[in-house]
């Protein structure tokens, strides 16, 4: 069983994190297909062109049919005519296709597996938070690892009602905040360390659901 550590505490404690979250085995097709289907759910779809019902003009023939000896012509807004309409161009769309419960479940376990074998995930006692204080947050994730000329990308995961603690990490550069539902695979890819409240843990683990069977036996 994984454990991770305390920021914010006093001692030196660590916290036990559930095998059937944070034990699995790494899918990675199954995280492939999550991070497409998040990133796909993320365009916006907005890209169009005009054809050539959409263009204006083009109403009259511009010559007769026949006796001018130049190829035939019913509008000067065919796609080959120059100022004409687009033929086959982009119209708004959605992009989003569908991933099964278990899947995404399967894909969220690994992530986080991924951050608890790689020692990148630490638990936040939001309670040192009673008002908003930035220099205090940067002091935690100061002290959680070893200094570097560019800080690490973080993502801070707490729960709604912590709302002291997401304005003292909103502000810090490369730091990232969520709450638990909002938490995707694609965000905690994204991220080396993974910085989670005592209260939002237990959210974060109930969304990755129960395993399959023999799944933890495989872990």
């Amino acid at each position: 069983m994984a454990d991770a550590p305390v920021l914010g505490s006093s001692a030196s404690k660590k916290v036990k994190l559930a095998d059937s979250a944070f034990g699995a085995r790494f899918a990675g097709p199954l995280v492939h297909q999550s991070v497409r289907a998040e990133q796909a759910a993320r365009r916006r779809g907005t890209a169009a062109t005009k054809t050539r019902g959409m263009v204006s003009g083009g109403g009259a023939k511009p010559w007769r049919q026949k006796g001018t000896g130049r190829a035939r012509a019913g509008s000067s807004r065919s796609p080959i005519w120059t100022g004409g309409g687009t033929a086959f161009g982009p119209q708004p769309r959605s992009y989003t296709f569908k991933v099964n419960r278990k899947e995404q479940r399967a894909a969220l376990r690994s992530a986080l597996s991924l951050h608890a074998e790689r020692a990148s995930i630490a638990i936040l006692d939001a309670s040192v938070f009673d008002a908003p204080k930035t220099r205090r947050a940067l002091e935690l994730l100061e002290d959680w690892g070893p200094e570097t000329r560019r800080p690490p990308s973080t993502l801070v995961v707490l729960a709604p009602e912590e709302s002291a603690a997401a304005l003292s990490f909103r502000n810090l550069a490369r730091v990232a905040v969520l709450t638990p539902e909002n938490v995707g695979v694609t965000d905690l890819l994204s991220a080396a360390r993974l910085l989670v409240s005592e209260g939002a843990l237990e959210a974060l683990t109930a969304r990755t659901g129960k395993p399959r069977v023999g799944e933890e036996a495989n872990a």
